[in-house]
Parts: C-alpha cells; sequence; structure tokens
C-alpha cells in the first residue's frame, strides 16, 4: 500500500528558516535508509505557504489567492511517499523520523500518515 507522511508546517518552516545543518544531514541519512528498505518512493520539502496560491471553485468561476496563508498548523511543509504492506509498518517508519527532539516556540512537529487510494485493483 502507498501510505503519504506529511510534515505539517511551524511558523519556523512557514518563516523560511532552513533546519541546522546536522538536522539537514540526519533527515537525508533517514531518506537513505528508506531508499535502502525499499520503502521510499519519493519525498520534498516544500516552500512557505508566502510563494504558493491557492485557487477556489464556485461552479465555473475560479478564484486565486496568493500566499501567506494564516495557521501554520494547517499547512503542510513537506512529504514522504512511501509503498509499505500496511499501516502499521507506516506508523513505525513514521516513529523512526528523527524530529521533534525539541520544541519550536512551544510548537511540537506532526506527521500525518494518510493511505492512498488504490485504483489498479
Amino acid at each position: 500500500m502507498k501510505v503519504m507522511m506529511i510534515l505539517k508546517a511551524t511558523p519556523q518552516i512557514e518563516a523560511g528558516e532552513m533546519p541546522d545543518p546536522a538536522d539537514a544531514a540526519t533527515m537525508e541519512a533517514f531518506n537513505r535508509d528508506m531508499q535502502k528498505a525499499g520503502v521510499l518512493l519519493d519525498a520534498g520539502g516544500l516552500k512557505p505557504s508566502k510563494h504558493g496560491a491557492r485557487v477556489t471553485y464556485a461552479g465555473k468561476q475560479r478564484s486565486v489567492v496568493d500566499g501567506p496563508f494564516a495557521e501554520a498548523k494547517e499547512l503542510i511543509a513537506g512529504y514522504w511517499m512511501i509503498q509499505v504492506k500496511d499501516m502499521a509498518e507506516a506508523i513505525e517508519w513514521a516513529k523512526r523520523l528523527p524530529i521533534g527532539t525539541g520544541v519550536a516556540n512551544g510548537q511540537e512537529p506532526v506527521v500525518e500518515l494518510r493511505p492512498m487510494w488504490d485504483f489498479e485493483g
């Protein structure tokens, strides 16, 4: 099954603060571990929402709102697309993510796991 692990944004991420080089190296090592295990399909980090836009739909009407967007906790900072046998395995990989070792201005990082629909079966 394919599962997306979604890293929720924090105020620091939305401010464009880059991770400490040592933390970035630790994350790269973790990503390599997932690759070696044959689990990692794709991964990436997203720029702050000030670089983005939202398109809303109301019938045939389209509206565009440029970022930044409020409520960092509702935004996505990055993702991992993984291929695992079940949600229990996805949860085990998420528990191993090298994040959340400290509190960033009172906000703990959150990773949400969402299985993908399988339209092939």
